[in-house]
């Protein structure tokens, strides 16, 4: 029987190639024997899931040395602006001890064999990828060495690697690059291998710039619509006037095939397409056309009526305890998931084979459900992953590159297809409207029961784990509830002593459009508890602070606590109109707080901004945040300052208006994500000290603590809690543009307001 492999020892492998190129394999870590738990999530969440599920196939995921002494590695996640191309970056430098600048992260292509390997979401892709991407990284190093030892002569003990060169102890050293080849194999080896330990780092954790930051700001930066694929011209749909209605005739499609750069006109499932020369003249070309629609999912629905729906598949807190109780029901419009990319895809389809090029963060379920759009088979058809400008759970669905594929073989043309920003608010993906019951019984000092009951409309969770089998059951009548019950009990935390919890889901109506906008089901649910522990804070005569504080079931949640009460100087005095909220979140092995000031006073909330409502302004945040150990702390900081704007929007102006079927909004001016009048001058990011050997979940976990304080600041501050968020969504702002022609036209007046707040 082999001896076990020792704690930061690993078994990987060397595999067969001209150049080094280099896996690991690993296995599914036991769960802790006997732990005693308070939550499920204590014993398995949805990053474990997701993790566990990515293991099986990781030793397909491989580091490569070249011969110019770089470092090469195709990402099976996506970059949407998260960072994780640095992140990943710095774990093969470290181990590999190559200067950052020569380690050269891509994006892999969708590779079906991944399984369950190549899907970015949950806050998952540095846990799940962090073993693996560091023990191919040491077998490398590993032969690295026995290569210049044979050169050199001497034991590999002997040499040292530092910034990509092998030296002896004589000086004599040697370029990795020279011994990229030395180095391969002609057949797979096994070799086993020990990490780094955490003491020795000199680039995990280390505050680390952006490896494609001056690319960013200069436009060097890549994007779907920046390649340059041959004959590939752009194209945009004209879609129907309420939610997913389809065409029913086009009385001029010959008179637009006719205009000024137009060079196609063709009905697919989703519109009427155009293909032109410009942009501009597909916007001319779309919003000429005269289509009869027939109706859509969601014809004649509205805010009311999606409230009744929900009121009547809400599930029963159960029998009123006879001790005291506190409680309240919390109502959550629709808000937009559009990122700040438009959707957008490339599609080049010719009889027999396809290609793709789209900012994908499911691109095996793509490649799949694109073959069978096209009756093709999936090794025909080549998905690309492009970076992407922006996410927030959007780009886990593929609905541009589906239809532009569509669009291609229909013309046999490439497209660059792109959506107005007009139809990314009112057709494409929205974070479901949703209501929150929660009850909490307390007898003096003890909390006895925490109770919630989160009702909503049907999120869709259509991706799966990202391939096939998975996505194809998420869609199952009975299926799609399992699937989502299933993600929000390992995504919800109960991190309080309140004696025994329970939440469920209930789902309703899948009419709409939805996905998992940034932390999906998080914000919702915490800001609901958050405020009804102030309420119950208040009804026990407790400090918010201090209740939180006595009641947190661990000393690294206290911390995270106490760290933004002390930096915010939680109870200092404030001028009436103003206060402090604070609120705590934790989920996938990491814990956050925030402390928020708000000012609600007259002159404030009510100063004039043209075409939106200014509304309250959080004016300071104080947030920490503990992911156990932080591969880049600079990008930490980055990730969590835009979860707290996702947070401020989400409590205060971001909303979707359904009237008649469709959403009013149809545009980012209209729809109110955190603006410069409503960010904080006051911004604070406290980074705490690592608690961990491992890193936690990161990339949501800012959103559901910042929008719980300021829900709770706004209560304070006015002496009424908040039920219905946005607290601006009644409040209807701006003139809603038409539906048809879908798309509004360009403003021309843009420079006459470049200095308005």
């Amino acid at each position: 029987m082999p001896e076990p492999i020792p704690r930061r020892r690993f078994l990987g492998y060397v595999v067969a190639a001209p150049v080094l190129v280099t896996a690991a394999q690993l296995d599914v870590a036991p769960l802790p024997a006997g732990a005693a738990t308070a939550d499920i999530t204590d014993i398995l969440d949805l990053n474990d899931l997701m993790t566990a599920a990515a293991l099986p196939t990781s030793g397909l995921i491989s580091v490569g040395v070249d011969p110019d002494g770089t470092v090469s590695f195709a990402l099976p996640r996506a970059e949407v602006g998260q960072g994780v191309t640095t992140s990943t970056a710095m774990l093969i430098a470290e181990e590999l001890s190559v200067p950052l600048q020569r380690v050269r992260v891509t994006l892999a292509d969708a590779r079906p064999e991944l399984l369950f390997n190549q899907l970015t979401g949950g806050s998952n892709t540095t846990i799940a990828t962090y073993t693996p991407i560091r023990v191919a990284a040491a077998v490398a190093r590993q032969r690295l060495l026995q290569a210049a030892a044979t050169e050199l002569g001497g034991a590999p003990a002997d040499l040292s690697l530092r910034a990509g060169v092998v030296t002896d102890r004589s000086g004599r050293g040697i370029p990795i690059g020279d011994l990229a080849e030395k180095a391969a194999s002609t057949w797979t080896v096994p070799v086993a291998v020990e990490l780094a330990p955490r003491a020795s780092f000199t680039v995990i954790g280390r505050p680390t710039n952006r490896i494609d930051a001056l690319d960013a700001v200069t436009g060097r930066k890549k994007f779907a619509m920046d390649l340059d694929v041959a004959g590939a011209k752009p194209a945009m749909v004209c879609r129907p006037p309420t939610i997913n209605g389809k065409v029913g005739s086009v009385a001029n499609a010959a008179e637009v095939r006719a205009m000024p750069g137009v060079t196609d006109v063709v009905v697919v499932s989703t519109g009427v397409a155009v293909r032109a020369d410009t942009f501009g003249q597909c916007v001319d070309a779309v919003r000429a056309l005269r289509v009869t629609w027939r109706p859509g999912t969601a014809e004649g629905k509205s805010d009311a009526t999606v409230l009744r729906s929900l009121a009547a598949a809400e599930i029963p807190l159960g029998l009123r305890p006879p001790t005291p109780v506190v409680e309240g029901k919390f109502t959550f419009h629709f808000r937009s998931n559009g990122a700040l990319e438009p959707n957008c895809a490339i599609a080049d389809v010719r009889p027999g084979r396809a290609e793709i090029w789209s900012a994908l963060k499911s691109p095996i379920v793509a490649k799949q459900a694109i073959a069978a759009k096209l009756g093709l088979p999936a090794g025909s058809v080549t998905v690309h992953v492009t970076e992407g400008g922006g996410s927030f759970g959007r780009k886990l669905f593929f609905d541009a590159a589906l239809e532009a594929a569509e669009v291609s073989q229909k013309i046999g043309k490439p497209v660059k297809l792109m959506w107005h920003r007009a139809d990314d608010s009112r057709q494409g993906r929205a974070h479901p409207m949703a209501t929150s019951r929660v009850r909490i019984a307390y007898l003096g000092g003890t909390v006895l029961s925490y109770t919630q009951r989160h009702t909503s409309v049907a999120t869709d969770l259509s991706h799966g784990l990202g391939e096939i089998i998975t996505a194809m059951a998420a869609r199952l009548p009975v299926g799609d509830i399992g699937f989502s019950e299933t993600f929000f009990q390992l995504s919800q935390q109960m991190s309080y002593n309140f004696g025994v919890n329970s939440r469920l889901l209930s789902e309703t109506d899948k009419s709409f459009n939805t996905g998992s906008m940034r932390n999906v089901y998080s914000p919702d649910v915490t800001c609901a508890r958050e405020l009804i522990v102030d309420q119950l804070a208040a009804a026990m005569g407790k400090d918010p602070y201090r209740f939180r504080r006595d009641f947190l079931r661990d000393d690294r949640s206290r911390a995270a606590l106490e760290s933004v009460a002390t930096a915010g100087g939680w109870g200092r005095a404030m001028p009436a109109g103003t206060a402090q909220g604070i609120a705590f979140h934790a989920e996938y092995k990491a814990v956050s707080a925030a402390l928020v000031e708000i000012d609600c006073r007259p002159a404030t909330a009510n100063r004039p901004v043209r075409d939106g409502v200014a509304g309250p302004r959080v004016t300071r945040v104080v947030f920490a945040v503990d992911v156990g150990l932080a591969v880049n702390p600079r990008g930490l900081e980055a990730q969590m300052m835009g979860g707290i704007m996702d947070g401020i929007a989400l409590a205060l102006t971001s909303s979707l208006h359904l009237r008649d079927g469709y959403f009013l909004e149809a545009s980012w001016d209209n729809y109110f994500y955190t603006r410069q009048w409503n960010t904080p001058p006051d911004l604070r990011i406290i980074v705490l000290p690592s608690t961990s050997e491992q890193p936690g979940g990161a990339g949501e976990l800012a959103v559901a603590a910042s929008m719980a304080a300021v829900a709770c600041a706004y209560g304070r501050a006015t002496g009424t809690m908040p039920t219905t968020f946005p607290i601006n969504h009644g409040t209807l702002s701006f003139t809603p543009k038409p539906t048809i022609p879908p798309i509004p036209p360009s403003p021309t007046d843009g420079l006459a307001h470049p200095w308005e707040p």
